[in-house]
Order: structure tokens, then C-alpha cells, then sequence
């Protein structure tokens, strides 16, 4: 049932000048290009090492922008891409909160990181961002619990595209080889689940611009 793209996969990019870990890289990317569900392998800054087909069919429909497609940086594409609600159901309290908490915990666990501090400060440039970092964030910790912000085994909604999935869930599974642990590297795979959802906004939902909910609004 899966909705998968034509032409060939592509080759996934360079995370180490190690010939033999680069040609597991790209067996191993064959291997996620036969998983039906989206799938992707990401650094710690989630950058987008490899995707399979079933990824890049799901954000088929996103607009082009400068610095958060979701084939280059999922948390940027999750955080400052204004076409990700219409992906992600309810984008805030299911996807972008939990990312982002989970990259709070990954900036204080990696210390001083040239990819993470650039996350940092374009998050600190967006002011409904920075309100929901500095602000929101612990007060939705402290109300949802810490378990919230795991990653592997999170329940959350999307919007398919392809009309036979069209609103439904998908559970986030996290795994990584020992290969890709030493490159600092992680698996994410999106199984789509037969369970349907009422979607909770339009399908052509974008970012509200004036702020996030869990950020009180001034005036």
C-alpha cells in the first residue's frame, strides 16, 4: 500500500572520507529504499544523510525554500518550513514541540557543535521560535511529561498526500547499526498505521505567523 516515487534513489552524501564505510552507506541505503514506509538516516544536527522514496513521496508537495527542505535538514524543515503543517498534523503539539525539545537536550549533550549552534541561532531569529525555546518548551515538558520528548515509539498524525492514506498516524521508529552509531548517525522510519484520523486542519494548512499556542499571546 505504500506510495512510492519513480526513478532511482539517490546516493547518499558524504558523512566519512573512509572508502569502506561510504560503500556500507550506500548498501545500507539500499537497503531503506526497499522499506515501504518513509525512511531516512540522519546526523545529529539531522542533517539528511539518505531517504528512500516513500520519504520524499510524502513531502512531494512542499514549496521550495532556502534552508528547510525536508530532504536536507528534517528539523529545519519541521521547525521554519511554512508548508510542514500541511504534512504533519498537528504540527505544533505532535512534531515541532517534541523536536524541538529533543534539540535542547542534544545542544546540551554535544556542547560547542558548529551545526547545532547554527540551528540555535536561527531559532534565536525567529521570534515565535525563540519564545517557544526560551518560554513554551519547559512549560510543555513540565505538563506532558518527559517521555514526550523521546523519539522511537512516538504515535503522531499526518496528511499523506497519497489519497489512500490521505489523514492518518504514523509511529517513529528509531534504530541505528553500530556503523552508523560510530558516524553519529540515526535511522528514522515513519510506519504508517490503517488507523484514520479526522484531520484537524485543512490540507493546505500553513505556519500561523502571529504565534505558537503554547506561547502566551501578547496584547
Amino acid at each position: 500500500m505504500a506510495f512510492q516515487a519513480g526513478g532511482q534513489r539517490s546516493a547518499p552524501r558524504p558523512v566519512s572520507e573512509t572508502p569502506e564505510v561510504q560503500a556500507y552507506l550506500e548498501d545500507y541505503a539500499a537497503s531503506v529504499e526497499a522499506v515501504s514506509f518513509p525512511s531516512l538516516v540522519v546526523d545529529h544536527c539531522w542533517d539528511v544523510v539518505l531517504a528512500n522514496s516513500a520519504f520524499r513521496s510524502l513531502f512531494r508537495g512542499v514549496g521550495p525554500h532556502p534552508t528547510a527542505m525536508p530532504g536536507d535538514n528534517f528539523l529545519r524543515f519541521v521547525l521554519f518550513h511554512p508548508d510542514a503543517p500541511a504534512v504533519l498534523g498537528d504540527h505544533e503539539s505532535s512534531w515541532c514541540l517534541p523536536m524541538l525539545a529533543h534539540f535542547a537536550r542534544t545542544v546540551e549533550s554535544h556542547g560547542p557543535d558548529h551545526g547545532l549552534q547554527a540551528i540555535r541561532r536561527d531559532i534565536a531569529q525567529d521570534p515565535i521560535m525563540e519564545a517557544a525555546y526560551r518560554h513554551g518548551l519547559p512549560h510543555w515538558i513540565r505538563s506532558v511529561g518527559e517521555d514526550a520528548v523521546e523519539q522511537d515509539g512516538a504515535v503522531r498524525p499526518l496528511l499523506h498526500p497519497d489519497p489512500r492514506w490521505g489523514a492518518t498516524d504514523c509511529r517513529v521508529v528509531v534504530e541505528a547499526s553500530a556503523t552508523l552509531e560510530e558516524l553519529g548517525c540515526t535511522r528514522l522510519t515513519l510506519v504508517l498505521r490503517e488507523a484514520r484520523r479526522a484531520p484537524s486542519r485543512s490540507r493546505r494548512a500553513r505556519r500561523d505567523a502571529s504565534h505558537l499556542s503554547v506561547v502566551p499571546a501578547v496584547g
